[in-house]
């Protein structure tokens, strides 16, 4: 069984992985999901991506263009504007600062755990 993700957790990262994944080529929604599916994220959701790629759109942070399917309805395909670009470049930049920080203190050892003085 693959390993689920605190949805909180990648609720703050998916914005800047779809821009990514755009970054590396335009896809159309269902695309993205797959791909990140394939990445390990097994339980997103579609109910999750779409919400976030209007978003991006909406915040000018991607454009879409529609694309005639031989198999259904026309696609929309997302692809990062200029603004998208430098939110991923910003963005990458913070989440490894943050990382960087925060990957240190919670791999290292715990303390042995106190023993009881009561028998003292």
């Amino acid at each position: 069984m693959a390993p689920t993700h605190d949805p909180q957790l990648l609720k703050g990262v998916l914005s800047l992985l779809l821009l990514r994944l755009l970054a590396e080529h335009e896809s159309y929604g269902y695309e993205v999901v797959q791909r990140l599916r394939q990445l390990g994220l097994t339980d997103i959701t579609e109910g999750s991506v779409y919400p976030a790629l209007a978003r991006l759109e909406r915040e000018g942070r991607v454009e879409a263009r529609l694309v005639a399917s031989r198999s259904g309805p026309a696609r929309k395909y997302y692809r990062p504007t200029a603004a998208g670009t430098e939110a991923l470049a910003e963005g990458t930049a913070s989440w490894l600062s943050l990382a960087a920080v925060v990957h240190p203190t919670l791999v290292r050892p715990l303390p042995d755990p106190p023993t009881s003085t009561e028998d003292i």
